[in-house]
This record gives structure tokens, sequence and C-alpha cells, in this order.
């Protein structure tokens, strides 16, 4: 890496390698020559006698071999990436010299090339999403009998535990691996279409035969591992497909956003927290600190991808009749940006759910402070059982729950509700330490936990099972 030149943190410290190579300039070329081939492979079957053997058999030996100095060359000359590619090939396999984008527009390659790299990377997006949902059903099924406080406008609430709250974190990415998964199996190629849509050039190559000109864009669409092509296009695929692809990577970053501020939360009261490595600092003057810093940096690349949303959905309501050149500068940044910044985010998810650490002491002292208030209705019912008068015992609850928040709050003292019910005879007869069992109030989040992960986890687990535990997460 040269350190004299900027080089995209996206690259440095966050996406990981298979995604940076998805993006390479190597592999969007080889895709390039690849379409090139198939192209050419596809004619020569359909009988167009100017495409030999031997010229399939170079370029074929050359897709991947790519003189980029010479490209570049090229490139300085024409002004034209794809023409200058072109002539790169040409040069590597003679035999191919001018028939190489015989009949295509840039587009057939550049489009075509874009939507099989967006779709392999939504595929390593899926498993991304799968490993973080298999984590959190591990995490959740581990401490899914352990009441934790619930949060409401981030005030007490009535308790919940803290596998159930995992449950909610993973079913967030339970809706993006839907999403991602439906955008991947209905993800449609350009296809062969020439330069306006028409397939006009094809169809003077074939001497008017349309069905010759229909199976080439089968053939193609088929090798480059499609169901199906658009069935009409103009230049472009429609942008809107774009629009749609990174909406679903913006639903993701609100999945992680969430998730990570959550762990942020809970970091502050201690309750929860990432793993904290041997020799980590968490800051330069304040030598104690332990900052969440993998998730504010996830809340960070979320926060970048959802603003990057917008532009594919104005490149997309910007396009004149069958194409206009003004999405070019933009979709190269703002489509492999998306993709490297939510492949950061999900290394990110993963590294912290496989190392959260959970304080049971801390959230039963929690849990402690409060649930005196939330037993108070448990306590009017258990005195009423007892023969008390439903009105009067309100009221006394009501008298002694606001003395006991005052010297919570007005003095610092402990909560002493349950100390003051036990002094007062009205209440004589109940038997408070059974009021007080935590586990009477966390509903049915055991049982509920069990049947997500029954019906909702385990079959994802079988979908990705050769794919899970493999995520490596972000190394600086």
């Amino acid at each position: 890496m040269a350190h004299d030149t900027y080089v995209s943190p996206l690259a440095t410290r966050n996406a990981g390698r298979e995604m940076l190579f998805l993006f390479s300039a190597q592999h969007k070329f080889s895709l390039w020559r690849r379409l090139w081939l198939e192209l050419a492979r596809g004619q020569r079957e359909l009988a167009l006698q100017r495409i030999s053997a031997e010229a399939i058999e170079q370029m074929s030996a050359n897709v991947n071999r790519i003189d980029f100095d010479r490209a570049d060359e090229w490139e300085k000359r024409l002004r034209h990436d794809v023409m200058a590619h072109v002539h790169t090939f040409e040069e590597a396999a003679p035999a191919a010299k001018g028939i190489i984008h015989l009949g295509a527009t840039s587009q057939y390659v550049v489009d075509n090339a874009d939507l099989m790299v967006m779709r392999d990377a939504m595929k390593l997006l899926a498993q991304r999403l799968a490993n973080a949902i298999d984590t959190l059903g591990t995490f959740a099924s581990k401490w899914k009998n352990e009441p934790t406080l619930g949060y409401t406008h981030f005030q007490p609430a009535q308790l919940t535990t803290v596998g159930k709250r995992a449950t909610l974190w993973a079913q967030d990415l339970v809706l993006d691996l839907e999403e991602l998964e439906y955008r991947i199996q209905t993800l449609k190629f350009r296809g062969v279409k020439g330069t306006t849509g028409t397939q006009a050039s094809f169809l003077s190559l074939f001497d008017g035969d349309h069905a010759k000109v229909e199976e080439l864009d089968r053939r193609v669409t088929a090798a480059c591992g499609f169901a199906e092509a658009f069935p009409v296009t103009g230049q472009t695929y429609p942008r809107k497909v774009d629009a749609q692809i990174v909406s679903a990577l913006a639903g993701i970053a609100a999945s992680v956003h969430r998730f990570a501020n959550d762990i942020r939360l809970l970091a502050g009261l201690k309750q929860l927290e990432e793993r904290f490595e041997p020799e980590q600092v968490g800051s330069s003057a304040m030598a104690y600190k332990r900052n969440p810093m993998l998730s504010e940096r996830a809340t960070g690349l979320a926060r970048f991808i959802i603003t990057l949303s917008l532009n594919p959905l104005q490149t997309a309501a910007e396009q004149w009749f069958e194409r206009t050149l003004d999405d070019s500068s933009n979709k190269r940044l703002s489509i492999p940006e998306a993709f490297l910044a939510t492949d950061g985010a999900l290394r990110l998810v993963n590294q912290i759910t496989a190392g959260l650490v959970v304080y049971p002491k801390t959230i039963a002292a929690a849990v402690s402070a409060e649930l005196p208030f939330m037993a108070s209705e448990e306590i009017l019912m258990a005195g009423v059982r007892a023969g008390g008068d439903r009105q009067e015992l309100h009221e006394l609850l009501r008298r002694h729950s606001q003395a006991a928040a005052e010297q919570v709050k007005l003095h610092g003292k402990p909560n002493d509700l349950i100390a003051r019910i036990s002094q007062d005879p009205h209440f004589a007869r109940i038997r408070l330490a059974d009021v007080l069992e935590p586990s009477r109030y966390i509903g049915r989040s055991a049982e509920q936990v069990d049947h997500f992960l029954t019906t909702v986890i385990q079959p994802i687990r079988a979908r990705y099972a050769g794919q899970l535990g493999k995520d490596e997460g972000v190394e600086i």
C-alpha cells in the first residue's frame, strides 16, 4: 500500500478479502472477457461462420491474463475503457481480432458484469447474515432464562430475558436475509440486447433470423448463471435494480445500527459488553475505559450505507429515454462502497456477537432495584387473595411507592419499597419472597426463544450449513 496516496478505509479496515476481490479490477475485466467469450461462443454455435474455433480457444485461454499496463496505454489514446480492453484482449487472442464485441454495445459487458458482481456480492452478504443469525441464536439459547430489565423509552419496563432480547436482534437480520435472498433469486440478466435494447445489430448479423437472436440471448444468459434476462431494456438494465439492491443493504444497515446501539447502551449500564482484548486500549487518556468501539464503528458504517441508498434512487429517477451517461460516475462509487461498507458492518456484527460478555450479577442488581415497583400489582393481588380490600391496598401501595421513589431520586438511597410493605400490617399475610422471584415476571420469554430457534433459525442453519462458522472479524 502506498503511504503517500489516499486509500479508502473500506478496503483497508472494513471489507473482507472476498468482497474486495469481487469489486477488483482483475475480477471486473475478467468478467468482461468472459462475456465476450460467451458471446462469441454463442454466435459460433448459431452458425456465425466468421468466428473460428481457434478464436474461441485463444479467448478462453486469456480470460484472466490481463495486461493492465497495456490496457491503460490504450485508454489514454482512445479515452474509452471498453474499447481499450477490446484491443488489449485482441492482442492476447489474435485469432479473435475483429470478432470480439461483435454486435455488442459497451453496456453488454459493463452492465452484465455489474449484475454478476452484485449477485455474487449479495450471496456473500447472505452468508455473513446467516453467520450472525446463527451466533445470536446460540447466545439466545444460552441466556434464555436470565431475567433482565426490559426498557421502553429507555426507561425500566417489564422484565424480559437476555436471550429473548437477542432474538429481537436476530429477527431483524432474518428479515434482511429474506429480502436479500429474494433479490438474489429474482435478479435478471441484461443479456444480449444491442445499443438501445432493440437487438438490431444481432438481427443483422443473423440475416433477420429472430429465433437465432433470441437463442443467443438465452445461451449467454444461461452461461453466465442467470435463469432469465430482462425481456426488454434500453441501453442499460433498469437502474431501479440498483436502487432495490442498495435499499436492501440499507435495511441491513438499519438492523446493524439498532443492534450496535443496544450493545453500546448495555455496555454503559455494565450489563453486557464486547470482548475486550488483553492489550486493547480504551482511551489514550483514561486508562480505565472499555469503550464499545466495534459497535461504535458498526453504527458509523451503517449511517454511511443508509445515506448511500439515496444515490441509486436519484440515478434511476434521472435516466432519460434509453440511457444517459450521468449514472456511470455515481454508480462506480455508490454501488461498490455500499457493498464494501455492508460487508464491513456485518463482519463487525459477527465479531461482536462471537465475543459478547454478559454480567449476570450487574443485571440482577438492576432487576432488584426496579422489581419492587414492577411487583406492586402482584403484591396487590396477593393482598386481596389474603382477604384485604383492593382499593385500600392500592392506596397504601401508591403511598409507599412514592415514598420509596423519593428515597431513590432525592437521596440516592436504595429502593426500600419492600421494607416499607413488610412493615405494614395490612400486608402481613403475604409471602413477599415468593412475589419477588424475577422468573415470575418473564412471561414466555424462554418458550419464545425455543420456538424462534426451531421455526426460524434452524431452517437458516440448514440452508447455510456449509457456510457457518467461517466468518472472520476485522483485523484493525
